[in-house]
């Protein structure tokens, strides 16, 4: 996916044997109107999932997450969500409380994958 001046980066990079992924909001389309904690990191996983398979990956190539939210009481949702989502061992992750996002979302993730 091409950059533009509003968005200068690139969503995938491939490096040797890794992929990092640019941060990834929730899309508007994959969150519902009042939607609660879990759905706003399920929909930004979703972001997650698609940059990584622009690139030939998938969520099971996933090895450290770094999830910046607005309400640090969403690392509860963040860790129910590792559960479902990843077998052991789990990838890595960190969870940071930040004061503001872009466009006023509550959480971005970014991402290291190996490259599938």
């Amino acid at each position: 996916m091409g950059a533009d001046k509003d968005h200068p980066y690139s969503e995938a990079v491939v490096a040797g044997d890794l992929v990092f992924l640019s941060g990834c909001l929730p899309a508007p389309a994959d969150v519902a109107p009042g939607a609660g904690r879990r759905e706003l990191l399920d929909a930004a996983v979703k972001t997650v999932e698609r940059r990584l398979k622009s690139v030939g990956g998938s969520l099971d190539d996933v090895i450290k997450l770094t999830y910046f939210v607005t309400d640090i009481g969403m690392r509860e949702a963040a860790n129910e969500q590792y559960l479902d989502l990843w077998e052991e061992p789990r990838p890595a992750r960190t969870v940071i409380g930040v004061a503001v996002l872009p466009y006023n979302e509550q959480v971005e993730i970014d991402a290291i994958a190996r490259k599938a």
